[in-house]
C-alpha cells in the first residue's frame, strides 16, 4: 500500500498539468519561481548567502589554460530556498511510510555530500594559493609574467568564491537537517568551517596575507574557552541546556570544546552550540598516536586552551582525570553526578500512571 496523495481527483502532476494544459515540468517550474518570488517579497534571505552568491567579483577563470569568463552564480534566494526545499522534500517524502526511518541517514549524506566538496575545493584552492605566493616570491618585470601574475590570483579567487559558497549551503543544509531531526549534523571526517569571503583587485601578497588570517581565524576560534567533557550515557538534556544557557549569558562570545563523543553528554553540548550559533571545537582522542593514552592525551589539550569555565558529567575515569586537572589549573568547574539528572522519560510516565 502506497501513501496517499492529497488529492482524490489527481494522482499525479501528468494528470493535473493535461487538466491545467501545462506540462508537469512547466507546473514545478511556476510553483518554484512563485515560491521565489515569495521568499523575495519577504526578504527572508540570509545575509550568508547574500555574501556568498552575491557580492563576488565579476570575472572568474574556472581552471588552467581557460579564459576570464563573466559567469554568474546562482541568485542567493534561488540557492537558500532549494536547499531548503531538498532537505524538507527528503523528509517529507519518506513521512508516515516504512521508509522514514532511512530519511535522517539520506539527509545527512545530502549534508555530507557538500562537506566532501567544500573540501575538495579547499585542498585546490590552498594548491594555487601556494602556487600564487611562489610567483609573487619571484618577480619578473616581463608583462607575460604580469598577465600570468593576473590570471592565477582570479584562479585562486574563483575558488575561494567557490568553497564559499558550497561551504554556506553546507551551513544551511545543517540547520535544516538540525531543524528536521534534533540532532545537530556533524562530519564524519574533517573540521566544518565556512566563510563567505570577497576578494577585489589587490597585491598578491595582500591577497595571501588576508587568506591566511581568515582561515586562521577560522580554524582557531578566538572567543574565551568553555570546556565541556561528559558520559555517553545521559538523558537529562534540559539540565546541560540551562547550564549552558547560563555560562553563555556570562561569556556571550564563548567557543565551546568538548571531548568530541557522538553520544550522550558531548552530543547534548553539540545540539546546544547549533541551536545557540555558538563555536564548536570537537577534541576527539588521537587514538592511532596515543593508544590506550588518548583520552589523558586529549584531557591535557583541553586544560591547555586556559578556559575560563568548565562543565564535566560523570561518566568513566577520563572524566574523572580531566576534572581533577581543571581543578588544579584553577579552572571555575562545575560538576554533575549522574544522579543530579531528573527522571527518565519512561520513568515519567510510569510515575503518571502510578
Amino acid at each position: 500500500m502506497t501513501k496517499q496523495t492529497p488529492s482524490r481527483r489527481y494522482t499525479s502532476l501528468s494528470q493535473l498539468g493535461e487538466a491545467m494544459g501545462s506540462t508537469p515540468g512547466e507546473i514545478a517550474a511556476q510553483d518554484r519561481a512563485d515560491a521565489i518570488r515569495e521568499e523575495i517579497a519577504n526578504d527572508t534571505t540570509s545575509d550568508s548567502f547574500n555574501a556568498a552568491f552575491g557580492d563576488v567579483g565579476a570575472w572568474s577563470i574556472m581552471g588552467p589554460g581557460e579564459i576570464a569568463q563573466q559567469l554568474d552564480m546562482p541568485e542567493p534566494a534561488e540557492a537558500q530556498f532549494d536547499c531548503r526545499a531538498i532537505m524538507a522534500t527528503l523528509f517529507d517524502l519518506f513521512a508516515d511510510t516504512r521508509l522514514e526511518t532511512s530519511a535522517q541517514a539520506i539527509a545527512w549524506g545530502f549534508v555530507n555530500s557538500f562537506h566532501y566538496e567544500a573540501q575538495k575545493l579547499a585542498r585546490e584552492e590552498d594548491t594555487l594559493a601556494r602556487d600564487l605566493g611562489e610567483m609573487a616570491r619571484r618577480p619578473d618585470p616581463s608583462e607575460i609574467y604580469a598577465v600570468e601574475l593576473e590570471e592565477m590570483q582570479l584562479r585562486t579567487q574563483t575558488k575561494m568564491e567557490q568553497r564559499a559558497a558550497i561551504e554556506c549551503m553546507r551551513a544551511y543544509a545543517a540547520d535544516c537537517y538540525h531543524a528536521h531531526t534534533g540532532q545537530p549534523w556533524s562530519s564524519a571526517r574533517g573540521s566544518v568551517v565556512s566563510s563567505a569571503t570577497t576578494a577585489s583587485q589587490i597585491d598578491s601578497l595582500d591577497f595571501l596575507k588576508a587568506r591566511a588570517e581568515a582561515i586562521r581565524e577560522k580554524r582557531n576560534p578566538t572567543g574565551p574557552i568553555v570546556v565541556f567533557s561528559g558520559g555517553q550515557e545521559w538523558h537529562d538534556f534540559q539540565m546541560l541546556y540551562d547550564r549552558l544557557d547560563a555560562i553563555k549569558a556570562r561569556v556571550p562570545h564563548m567557543t565551546l570544546c568538548t571531548s568530541g563523543q557522538r553520544k550522550g553528554c558531548d552530543l547534548i553540548a553539540a545540539s546546544w552550540a547549533a541551536s545557540r550559533k555558538v563555536p564548536l571545537v570537537a577534541f576527539a582522542p588521537n587514538v592511532r598516536r596515543y593508544a590506550a593514552a588518548a583520552g589523558f592525551r586529549r584531557n591535557d589539550q583541553l586544560v591547555a586552551l586556559a578556559p575560563v569555565e568548565a562543565i564535566v558529567c560523570q561518566g568513566t575515569g577520563i572524566q574523572s582525570g580531566l576534572l581533577d586537572e581543571l581543578k588544579k589549573a584553577g579552572v571555575p568547574t562545575q560538576a554533575y553526578r549522574i544522579s543530579d539528572q531528573g527522571p527518565a522519560p519512561a520513568a515519567t510516565k510510569r510515575a503518571a500512571w502510578g
